[in-house]
């Protein structure tokens, strides 16, 4: 990375920051203090987003060299921010995941802002520490975790009998994200491990054995060319010689170097078209109100998927000047820029609300006095917290693009296409079956069975990795408490 590649970004995220801040003066008739405080902890957390989430999404772009470190940089600011102004919500939960009730609480809707701050600032901090570890956590278990501490310090100071404030929290709720813990990465394993057992069975293994009978009978030609001597030949050697060649030839046209790249790889795109249509679809666009039917989904994923399969049939018919290897690499390359794109469009459409819905929360209640269910999300602040996401990208993510793309697994374009597939694949049966599961463990358990099939997994780096999945819901939601109770005092409520 270049300093001057870092001034232009940096400046971009200053002056949208910035901006922002002048628009909030306008918006909010007073309150000034603790909107700059809570727009400084809102961004953080979406600077932090950038580096662990959206760093963990292309780490195996970024693993396998099918994409620099800049030009994931440059897809995530298109996707992520076309997901997130084109198919975010315009409205947003104010209190995430329901993880606590806080209806049997009487408090000044203030407290609750002081809730939403250190939520922020308390999640943000997890993921600043993580990323600077390298290690991915999930940004959703982050959130929850800062909101659940917090609310549980407000029942403290609002209600009598402290001890009744734990009878107020969603447990089935901490009980399914802590199975989540086991299933979403177990499940991204597998799909992964079917998706690249396939790949590598019918075409790598293929591809192999057919490059050593060409580079067999590639050897034999020279052999035969460096012991012919057209000058000393008879007439009849230079007819065995011809004939020789001939059949030489005719032997390494009949091996049918393409025949496994030509048959499954357009399989592969098609399949990989449906799930990717499918999540934009039934996930990544859920908010952008398309009213679409079953049928007419089904004909838009059918459509496209029959797209695939003919451009990367034909895209195969014109790399007959390559070895079947660099015509593998360098169109599973193309494909693994596909699942990324759309990777980062659904990630920006969704998870970007980890920042913005706290955040809506209380310029809502700054603005309107009471606490609502929903908030109305100001277009111009997922702007900015998409610039802060590219922007922690860009500054922070490089220690998680590196765990993900090479310290797990030995990452290159086929396995990565697999795990971001078998990602996908999960992402949209559990989004269907209305299965909470995190994305991030989801795609390093795909990593990890890519790791388990090839027999080259880091299991010592995944103890820390799995560590830091347990503990990030207690210590979001241990900092968050802390953090409420400090700006309680700071504010004099």
């Amino acid at each position: 990375m270049f300093s001057r590649d870092n001034l232009f970004f940096g400046g971009i995220f200053v002056i949208a920051t910035a901006l922002f801040m002048m628009w909030g003066f306008n918006y909010l008739e007073n309150n000034h203090t603790l909107f700059v405080l809570a727009t400084v902890f809102g961004i953080f957390m979406a600077f932090n987003i950038g580096g662990n989430d959206v760093a963990n999404s292309f780490g195996t772009s970024v693993g396998a060299k099918t994409l620099t470190v800049k030009q994931a940089l440059m897809i995530a600011a298109i996707f992520e921010l076309s997901g997130a102004m084109l198919a975010g919500a315009e409205v947003t939960d104010t209190i995430r995941k329901g993880i606590v009730d806080l209806s049997a609480m009487d408090f000044d809707p203030m407290l609750f802002v002081f809730v939403m701050m250190g939520s922020l600032l308390s999640a943000a901090t997890w993921l600043m520490f993580a990323s600077m570890k390298g290690y991915p956590v999930s940004t959703t278990h982050s959130i929850v975790g800062g909101v659940l501490g917090g609310s549980i310090a407000l029942g403290f100071v609002t209600m009598d009998v402290g001890e009744s404030v734990f009878g107020l929290v969603r447990w089935d709720k901490i009980v399914t994200i802590a199975i989540s813990w086991v299933v979403s990465p177990i499940l991204g394993g597998l799909a992964s491990y079917g998706i690249y057992w396939y790949l590598k069975k019918y075409i790598l293994d293929y591809n192999e054995k057919v490059q050593s009978q060409i580079d067999g009978i590639k050897q034999q030609v020279k052999e035969l060319k460096a012991s012919y001597n057209e000058a000393t030949a008879t007439e009849s050697e230079k007819i065995l010689y011809e004939e020789r060649l001939h059949e030489l030839s005719r032997l390494q046209k009949k091996s049918n170097a393409f025949y496994a790249l030509r048959t499954h790889a357009p399989v592969a795109a098609a399949f990989a078209t449906t799930m990717i249509s499918g999540m934009l679809l039934f996930k990544g666009l859920k908010h952008a109100d398309l009213n679409f039917n079953e049928i007419q989904i089904f004909l838009i994923i059918a459509t496209f998927s029959a797209l695939a399969y003919g451009i990367t049939y034909a895209i195969v018919k014109v790399m007959h000047k390559d070895t079947p290897h660099k015509a593998t690499m360098r169109l599973f390359s193309m494909l693994q820029v596909l699942t990324a794109s759309a990777f980062a469009f659904s990630h920006g459409a969704n998870d970007i609300a980890n920042a913005i819905g706290p955040f809506a929360a209380i310029i809502d209640i700054l603005a309107t006095g009471e606490i609502n269910h929903k908030a109305p999300v100001p277009i111009v602040a997922m702007a900015t917290f998409g610039i802060a996401l590219i922007a922690g990208l860009w500054f922070i993510g490089k220690e998680v693009i590196q765990t993900v793309g090479s310290r797990i697994t030995e990452i290159f374009p086929v396995t990565g296409f697999a795990a971001e597939l078998g990602a996908t694949l999960v992402i949209l049966a559990a989004t269907k079956l209305g299965i909470p599961v995190s994305s991030t463990h989801i795609l390093i358990g795909a990593v990890i069975g890519i790791g388990m099939l090839n027999r080259n997994a880091n299991w010592a780096l995944m103890k820390p990795i799995a560590l830091a999945w347990v503990i990030t819901l207690p210590a979001a939601a241990g900092m968050a408490a802390l953090f409420f109770y400090l700006l309680k005092v700071m504010f004099g409520y």
